[in-house]
């Protein structure tokens, strides 16, 4: 039995839309903060009177896309570790203590954590950049938490297999803090994989989206190795417009908001204009996470937990990348 943690990723510079071309591959490039304070914990147990790989998730029997989805990556650690023969089933148990599939980069912890839990219970014996790599094929966004800190993944080219997560740097390289506004309950209507391959498919915007990535993410790493904020926030905010009004275009349009959304994002450009740093980026869902510096984290999330709708708060900070741990 082989137990991992792994950490939610929230990107910077939004990922949004694959290369036509297979593997997983991003479109453009993107830049994230792996988060301390939010934990996906998965073990992985063999089992050989299993006929198929069994998954549980927070405590309930899972099959479907999610089961196949992990079974994948199972497969792909076995081929890469060159294990011969077929490989042995596996029990899959994954928990969260923050919401699930609601736009929180839930995916992300859960299959870095699969890929660290699964190449040691598979013996399989790879890399920290392989694992990514892994990892990256079947959640994206999965890659960059096997890091911790300031995390790109770079867009895939044509023909490209091997394309892991780096890090950019550690977490201790700067003091910025998150509030994530959690603005509603349940899983959102549409997955972030359907999201991108939607809007890919119909919105008139994408085409400047993939041309305006590339610059946006240019200008977020450049402020996150300068360590400023006042430079990062702008470039963050507008990254997160633009991937939601490329979707937004899409036919029919993807909203992923709710009215909290909005006026959380009323709220921080009010806090900001009454000179508390603060900005706002969201994922493919509802919440809203409010980037500022470490000695105002505080003050933002008292001002964020008061915001009518906003159902609570989670402060969170730069963490460490997906590891084995001791299983309970």
């Amino acid at each position: 039995m082989s137990c991992a943690v792994a950490h939610p990723n929230i990107a910077l510079a939004k990922y949004w839309g694959k290369r036509a071309h297979g593997c997983n591959l991003p479109a453009v490039p993107s830049l994230s903060i792996t988060l301390d304070g939010m934990t996906t914990r998965t073990v992985v147990q063999l089992d050989e009177t299993l006929e198929d790989d069994a998954l549980s998730l927070d405590g309930s029997a899972v099959v479907g896309r999610p089961r196949e989805r992990v079974s994948q990556l199972l497969d792909l650690l076995w081929v890469a570790g060159a294990s011969g023969g077929e490989r042995p089933r596996a029990r899959v148990s994954s928990t969260n203590d923050f919401p699930t599939a609601a736009g929180l980069a839930s995916s992300a912890s859960a299959f870095a954590a699969l890929a660290v839990a699964g190449n040691s219970a598979l013996n399989a014996g790879l890399s920290q950049p392989k694992l990514s790599c892994i990892a990256r094929r079947v959640s994206a966004s999965a890659g960059r938490s096997l890091f911790g800190g300031f995390v790109e993944l770079p867009a895939g080219k044509r023909g490209q297999q091997a394309l892991p997560a780096v890090q950019l740097a550690p977490p201790e390289h700067w003091a910025l803090a998150l509030v994530v506004a959690v603005t509603a309950e349940g899983e959102k209507k549409v997955g972030s994989t359907e999201g991108m391959l939607h809007t890919a498919a119909t919105s008139p915007l994408y085409d400047g989206w993939v041309d305006a990535a590339p610059p946006l993410f240019a200008r977020i790493r450049d402020a996150v190795l300068a360590r400023d904020l006042a430079r990062l926030g702008p470039a963050v905010e507008q990254s997160a417009l633009a991937m939601h009004a490329t979707a937004m275009a899409a036919d029919p349009g993807l909203l992923y908001w709710n009215a909290t959304t909005l006026r959380v994002m009323h709220e921080v450009r009010r806090m900001r204009a009454d000179g508390l740093p603060a900005y706002v980026t969201i994922d493919a869902g509802p919440h809203v996470k409010v980037l500022t510096l470490g000695e105002h984290l505080s003050a933002v999330e008292c001002e964020v937990a008061a915001i009518d709708g906003v159902i609570r708060t989670i402060a969170t900070r730069p963490g460490d990348g997906a590891r084995l741990e001791e299983a309970a």
